[in-house]
Parts: C-alpha cells; sequence; structure tokens
C-alpha cells in the first residue's frame, strides 16, 4: 500500500475570448476574492486557493499497477467528509483512470476505480512570500477492477472498427478482439468489452455510474465491479464509418501501432475520444447528466473551431431502467489559441450545482508539464444554465443518425438556443497558484501544473451549515506518464518516451454559491 502526501498550487490570470457570453465578471479590487461571475442571476465568488496535494508518477496500487490517469474524473464521498477539531478534513475520494497509459498505442488496462483517503489542512495565512508546502494529503487505499456482465475484464485497447458484443439485456457494446496479452506479449488473445472511461457518480449503495467516450456509453458497475446496466444514448451519437456503425476511435494498440482505420475520422456521431467526458447527478440522485466532450462529427464534430456545440443529455435514474428526459446544447467557449486564430476549450468534466446550472470544466490543450508550451491560456471551472430560452432538443429527427441541430460548420439552427454559458473560475492565476509554489508558465519542472485537468468534486467548508460556502476539488489526468511504470499486475515495465515524470496533481479551491444553490 502507499501513502501519497499533497502538494499545493498557483495560477496566472490572462485574457481569452469566449463566445457569445452571457454573464458578468468582475476581478477584486481588494484580497477578499479573487474574481465574482453573475449567471442569470446567481452570483458566484471564487475566493481563493485552498490547496495543493498530489501523488507521485511512480505510485502503484495493490494489482501492481501504476496509480495514473485519476484526474479522468472524481466524486466525493459526502458521508465520509468531516472538519475536525484542529480545523483540518478529512474523507475518502474515489478516481477513476482513463484507459491506461496510452501515449503509444492503446494496453489491455483493466479499467478500475481507486478509493483514497484525503486529508486537507488549509492553511489561510499562506503568500506568495510564504508559500505553504504542500496542504493536501493523499493516501491510496483500494481499487475495485471492472468486468463485463459475465466477469471478463473490461480492456482500454481500441474499439474493433466494426461490430460489437450482446450480453442478455444489454444494448450491442463496443469490442475489441486482441492479440496474445493484449500487451505485445504471449498469450491467447480474446474478446473484451472496451471503456475509455472519464466520468464517475458514486450511488448511495456504492455502485458506480461511469460514461466513456468510444460508444459514448454510460455503464452501471456494482460495487464489486461487476457491470450491470448500460445506456446507449440516441443514434445522432453513435460513431459510424461507411455507413455502419464503428466504435473504433483510431487509437492503434501498443502492439500494432500501424494499424490503420479507414477514414480515420467518423462520419457521424461522437467523434474520436470525443465521447462523454462529463458527467454528474443531480442531489437528490434522480437525474444523470452526461455531456460530449465537443460537437457531434455532423455538428462541426472534427474540426477546430466548429465544434463548440455539444450535447447534454439527461436521464431519469429514479426507476429500475433508465429513461431519456431532456436535451440540450452547450456552446463551449474560444481561447484565442495566436493573433489570428481561436480554438474550442473542449470540456472535460462537470458538476451539478442546481436543476438548470452546472460546472463546466473547458480547457486549451497541449500546454502544461511535459508540453511543447508550459503556458496555459484557457483552463476554467465555467457555469452553463439551462432554464429558459435554453432549448430541449429532443427529437425524433434530431436524434435520429445523422440528425443534427447545427451545420458541419458548427452554425446552430435557428430553431435552437445553447445554454447560457458563463466564465467563471480561473485555474491560472499565479497569484493564487503561487501561495503553495505551483504555477502556470515559465519552467519545465513537477510544480508547472499538468496540461489536462479533467475532474470536479464539492464539499461543504462548514459541513452541516447552509451558508453557500465550499470547497472544489479537480485532480490531473497525467497520462500515466512516468519512467517507472507498470502494468499487467505489474509484469508489464514502461518508460514514457517523453521523458517525463508527472506526477497526479490535485488543486483545492474555494468558493460560495448563492442560497438555493447546492452543488451534489
Amino acid at each position: 500500500m502507499i501513502v501519497v502526501k499533497a502538494l499545493v498550487v498557483y495560477a496566472g490570470w490572462l485574457t481569452i475570448v469566449a463566445s457569445a457570453p452571457s454573464y458578468k465578471t468582475s476581478r477584486a479590487a481588494t484580497a477578499t476574492y479573487v474574481n465574482q461571475t453573475t449567471c442569470n442571476g446567481n452570483t458566484y465568488t471564487y475566493q481563493q486557493l485552498a490547496g495543493y496535494g498530489f501523488i507521485p508518477s511512480n505510485a502503484r496500487d495493490k494489482y501492481g499497477d501504476t496509480i495514473g490517469g485519476i484526474g479522468s474524473s472524481i466524486a466525493m464521498d459526502r458521508l465520509s467528509w468531516k472538519k475536525t477539531a484542529n480545523g483540518s478534513y478529512t474523507g475518502i475520494l474515489w478516481a477513476i483512470p482513463d484507459r491506461g497509459w496510452n501515449t503509444e498505442g492503446t494496453l489491455n488496462y483493466q479499467n478500475r476505480v481507486h478509493k483514497i483517503a484525503i486529508i486537507l489542512n488549509p492553511q489561510l495565512n499562506a503568500t506568495l512570500a510564504k508559500p505553504s508546502g504542500p496542504n493536501l494529503q493523499m493516501t491510496y487505499l483500494d481499487t475495485v477492477l471492472f468486468t463485463g456482465p459475465d466477469g471478463t475484464p473490461t480492456s482500454g485497447l481500441d474499439a474493433d472498427a466494426a461490430g460489437g458484443i450482446t450480453y442478455p439485456g444489454f444494448p450491442e457494446l463496443p469490442v475489441v478482439s486482441y492479440e496474445g496479452n493484449g500487451f505485445g506479449g504471449p498469450g491467447t488473445g480474446g474478446k473484451r468489452i472496451v471503456v475509455d472511461s472519464e466520468g464517475l457518480v458514486l450511488n448511495s449503495d456504492g455502485s458506480f455510474w461511469v460514461s466513456d467516450e468510444y460508444g459514448p456509453y454510460i455503464y452501471k458497475f456494482s460495487s464489486t465491479g461487476k457491470m450491470i446496466q448500460a445506456i446507449r444514448p440516441p443514434e445522432a451519437y453513435i460513431p459510424r464509418r461507411n455507413g455502419t456503425v464503428s466504435f473504433s476511435a483510431d487509437s492503434p494498440p501498443f502492439y500494432d501501432p500501424k494499424e490503420t482505420i479507414v477514414p480515420a475520422d467518423t462520419t457521424t456521431g461522437r467523434d474520436n475520444n470525443q465521447g462523454f467526458e462529463g458527467l454528474t447527478v443531480s442531489g437528490d440522485g434522480n437525474s444523470l447528466f452526461a455531456l460530449l466532450q465537443s460537437a457531434l462529427d455532423q455538428e462541426g464534430g472534427p474540426d477546430n473551431p466548429y465544434r463548440l456545440n455539444t450535447r447534454l443529455i439527461e436521464y431519469d435514474i429514479s426507476g429500475v431502467s433508465p429513461v431519456y428526459k431532456k436535451e440540450y446544447i452547450v456552446k463551449l467557449p474560444l481561447y484565442a489559441s495566436s493573433k489570428t486564430k481561436s480554438k474550442v476549450a473542449a470540456q472535460s468534466e462537470i458538476h451539478y450545482l442546481s436543476p438548470t446550472q452546472f460546472l463546466v470544466l473547458s480547457r486549451d490543450s497541449n500546454a502544461g508539464h511535459g508540453q511543447a508550451s508550459s503556458q496555459s491560456i484557457y483552463r476554467h471551472a465555467d457555469i452553463f444554465d439551462i432554464s429558459a430560452p435554453a432549448t430541449d432538443i429532443q427529437s425524433t429527427a434530431n436524434d435520429a443518425a445523422n440528425g443534427s441541430v447545427a451545420s458541419s460548420i458548427g452554425v446552430l439552427d435557428s430553431g435552437a438556443t445553447a445554454a447560457r454559458y458563463c466564465s467563471f473560475l480561473d485555474y491560472n492565476v499565479n497569484s493564487q497558484l503561487g501561495r503553495f509554489g505551483v504555477h502556470n508558465g515559465g519552467d519545465q519542472n513537477q510544480f508547472l501544473l499538468n496540461e489536462k485537468w479533467e475532474s470536479l468534486a464539492t464539499a461543504p467548508v462548514n459541513p452541516g451549515k447552509q451558508d453557500g460556502e465550499y470547497f472544489l476539488f479537480s485532480l490531473s489526468d497525467n497520462d500515466f506518464i512516468t519512467q517507472d511504470g507498470f502494468l499487467n499486475g505489474g509484469q508489464f515495465a514502461y518508460k514514457d518516451s517523453s521523458g517525463y515524470n508527472l506526477d497526479n496533481q490535485a488543486l483545492v479551491f474555494q468558493f460560495k454559491v448563492p442560497v438555493g444553490v447546492v452543488p451534489s
């Protein structure tokens, strides 16, 4: 068992170009808060960065595998969250990796979820002049491995270009037909359900909802990791090539990097690696929401900056079987990638605030520790609002294969109105990050923020009180990048060709929500 101690982080304020803002935002004239945003009458306040921590890049779980990618999604066990007599906080955080180490090809990595004990020790007097050390301690406790309905392990390998696998009571599921042991070694080969796990919801009975990029599907796993349910979204979401369903994301296996999928991009449905990145649940546990990372192919998906109109889908999960309820368009922000070009800040996670408002983690890419550029331009926990005039676009036509509410260059139909989008909490404010010794931009070192921040979880600052004070936890996905990596029960050793060791970093923000808003 590995005990990992945490660090603290900083970030810098940068100018961005956002699409069609429907908000007011202000920067603090004093040190009382970092910034405020009013979204459809609700005012949210980013008060301060409250902590930083990390799990080392070479930490391993009880199966001997590298603990990596855990920022893909997290869920706080709210019943475990406590404030102690000395002012510190303790709790249990569940963290899900995606599909394993895949910077040099996908592998037969069995999907899983990790259980982590956390201790947050607030450092209210931390300043740029006298920064705090790490104040978020994270201790690995346990791992639950995921299997299919028949007990066969799931896999992070890319899906077959055609076909799937079926089980009684389940829709056709993405599958891989792999060679050897799926890691480039000898073996009998076989077939496994493939999952690129990106979203996580913890249920009261200990089971998990997990959203996926390959399908894009939403799976329910028991507390012991067995798949017990699968939600297949409307046909407009299902990827197709050559006129037929094709779940492949054009992500060749490590053991056959020259494998070719024709065409590389899907023609309709979710684009490659742009599936259900965001997943959250309502406070009462009855409604499940999933958000695509960016637009469907037929709505501008393959091309940046046209992929800004992404879809949010809602399911009623109060009964035995999920029921599709509503569907909305969320128009993602643009940021200035150069003096003449803008790009879409694709989203990496969502989190329920109220029946109509959600946090959304939108960010740039290719900037951070281990990247060509150390300076991130857009890395935000923003807010969107689905109340009127936002349109529920659910219809037979819009949800059919190739159904669309936007053109191939991302122009929204006149009959559809997107959710309000409100810029809010900027991760990159160096005057905050520096209070914990970390930074955005500058030298490539272990204190530079990682590129990929993909998870959100909240917990009250004062448990039991309805004062609107919350912590916002966010972990990074380090892509399993290490020079001391192990997978396949510790039998597969690897060193990432980048030469980097990227820790699993964690940030904790403190923010205030308005009366009536109770984050899940």
